[in-house]
């Protein structure tokens, strides 16, 4: 009689996750992206857990984040993916729009208007906070249109400071504000909707003065579908002032926001223009969705640095099913 053959365990049908002294650059696409979506997952668990004081749950949990090589292993085969044979890092598409856009102002001096500094102009870099940086030498920072300040929570180069964007103190000063805040690959990485929704709140406290009308009086839509595109409403005035600040680049998967049960573009977009912004570019490729949301002010959150008991309790934006589905992921933002 034959011998039955015995089932494998579990843990031997899961690739083979190095330990974090492995050398990230001899591992192949889908191992690196199991890497990422197994470090995700037991993220959000460990999360969960201590959101419901579960000790013995989240010291267990932590100990595989531990064991699979921790922040420092995630970090950099997320580098790797930046690397030219990967695709290339996100700030190129940022760049991109920046050059083409002060391209078409034949590179001519603009001036600042309404006591904003909102244009490009020849003289002035453009001053970039970049949240969860992980290389110095990336395209934006490569570039002299570029002052880039980099900060992530587990610092891999000494010109990267370790700190905790919701931890960062709030400017003072007109100096300690930025023209842009770049969000790449980094909202996805918040482990709770609410914690989602409280980055988004907090970015514009980091923003150089907006000028120009407010969000409340702009009535346009921005609803193009696929591709690359620059927002309609703003393509006339795009060609005539060039790029322009205060923004957030805001880099997601592009699974985010067309495979969720619980966000897609158009409710991210009511997300955004509720605190004060509008889409000026977008940008999707089959792994990653690119906007670029210009910030007016005026919005129903602007003066809030967070929310209040009654807003966490009755959010505007809840977590609701819209796209109800089996196979759906679950990513949204409670606002």
């Amino acid at each position: 009689m034959p011998l039955k053959r015995r089932k494998p365990l579990l843990s031997h049908t899961r690739p083979h996750v190095p330990h974090s002294s492995a050398n990230p650059t001899k591992l192949s696409s889908p191992l690196t992206r199991s890497i990422i979506r197994t470090h995700h997952t037991l993220q959000k668990r460990l999360a969960e857990a201590h959101a419901k004081n579960d000790v013995e749950l989240a010291a267990s949990l932590e100990a595989q984040i531990a064991a699979q090589g921790g922040l420092g292993l995630y970090q950099r085969v997320s580098m790797l993916g930046q690397s030219a044979e990967r695709g290339g890092d996100s700030g190129q598409v940022l760049r991109g729009w920046v050059e083409k856009s002060f391209a078409s102002t034949n590179g001519k001096e603009k001036g600042v208007e309404n006591g904003g500094s909102d244009v490009i102009e020849s003289a002035k870099k453009i001053r970039m906070l970049e949240v969860g940086a992980l290389k110095v030498d990336n395209s934006c920072s490569r570039s002299p249109r570029f002052d880039v300040e980099r900060i992530d929570l587990h610092s891999q180069h000494p010109r990267i400071q370790t700190q905790d964007f919701m931890q960062r103190p709030l400017p003072s000063t007109a100096d300690e504000k930025f023209d842009i805040v770049s969000l790449s690959l980094v909202l996805n990485y918040v482990a709770t909707s609410n914690k989602r929704g409280e980055m988004l709140r907090r970015v514009h406290k980091f923003f150089i003065q907006p000028s120009l009308p407010t969000a409340k009086n702009n009535n346009s839509s921005c609803d193009n579908d696929g591709g690359e595109e620059a927002c309609p409403v703003f393509e006339a005035e795009a060609e005539e002032r060039g790029f322009s600040f205060p923004g957030l680049f805001l880099v997601l998967p592009v699974s985010c926001v067309i495979n969720s049960r619980y966000l897609d573009e158009r409710r991210l977009e009511d997300m955004m223009r509720h605190l004060g912004y509008v889409r000026i570019h977008r940008k999707m490729s089959k792994k990653l969705v690119y906007y670029f949301w210009r910030f007016l002010g005026g919005g129903e959150d602007e003066g809030v640095e967070e929310a209040s008991a009654s807003e966490k309790s009755q959010p505007l934006f809840r977590k609701e099913e819209i796209r109800p589905g089996a196979k759906r992921n679950n990513f949204s933002i409670v606002l």
